[in-house]
């Protein structure tokens, strides 16, 4: 079997080519057949013998009870919410409703969401979290790339960081980390360079002319004293 990025898979039985496909793909390479309700919000994929379509498979994804409130937070936090997939647009606004997500795109392939990757990022940093084959290349492109870590291996190659479970609201527990980390490191930055930009011009004479000058000895007490603050700053540090 074959993956067809984007598309679906295809593969040979009894030397008969086989292709599970979406209506894009039929639609690109001008297949005729009739096409099925989507109106439900259902996923829909076309069983192709050759070219000839012999069947089609129509399912639906339920959205996990996390989702709503995850979304809900990244738009406190003033995060907005995008939603790509390749599924039809039908099935991508039935689950941007139930979510109350704006901004939706459907029948997009992974060259398309590497577009829309790089378009975003004009506006500011982008995070991208994602779990098929399909989402990899996107992944790598995102400023931050989270991958669910019960999806593909090679989603997981391609991002930052690996979410081990799927309770998405864990994604927003890892954010705040993330900020308080880089907190603590601009205020480390600060405790260590304080001695570099005050004690030692003080120690070298610089206020010698109006009589004011460090003793060596004090200067490298207070270096001693940086480093203590800093670390103690460091290990002040929790996840709450």
């Amino acid at each position: 079997m074959n993956n067809i990025a984007g598309i679906g898979v295809s593969g040979i039985i009894d030397q008969q080519r086989y292709i599970l496909a979406s209506s894009r793909y039929l639609d690109e390479h001008h297949i005729d057949y009739s096409p099925v309700d989507t109106t439900v919000g259902n996923s829909v994929s076309y069983l192709l013998a050759d070219t000839k379509v012999i069947g089609a498979v129509s399912q639906g994804d339920a959205i996990k009870e996390s989702a709503k409130a995850f979304i809900d937070h990244l738009k406190a936090q003033h995060l907005i919410p995008v939603l790509v997939t390749g599924d039809n647009l039908s099935s991508a606004q039935k689950v941007a409703q139930a979510l109350d997500i704006d901004d939706v795109h459907a029948l997009v392939s992974p060259q398309d969401k590497i577009q829309l990757v790089t378009q975003y990022q004009q506006d500011g940093p982008v995070m991208m979290i994602g779990d098929g084959i399909n989402d990899a290349p996107a992944l790598a492109q995102a400023d931050l790339s989270i991958a669910i870590g019960a999806g593909a291996d090679v989603a997981q190659a391609s991002a930052d960081t690996v979410l081990v479970s799927d309770h998405l609201p864990q994604i927003m527990s890892f954010l705040t980390l993330c900020q308080r980390s880089h907190r603590k490191q601009i205020q480390n930055l600060w405790w260590g360079a304080g001695y570099n930009i005050f004690a030692i011009p003080l120690a070298a004479g610089v206020l010698a002319p109006i009589g004011f000058l460090l003793n060596p000895m004090i200067g490298a007490i207070l270096m001693s004293a940086s480093t203590i603050l800093v670390a103690l700053n460091a290990l002040s540090f929790t996840e709450k």
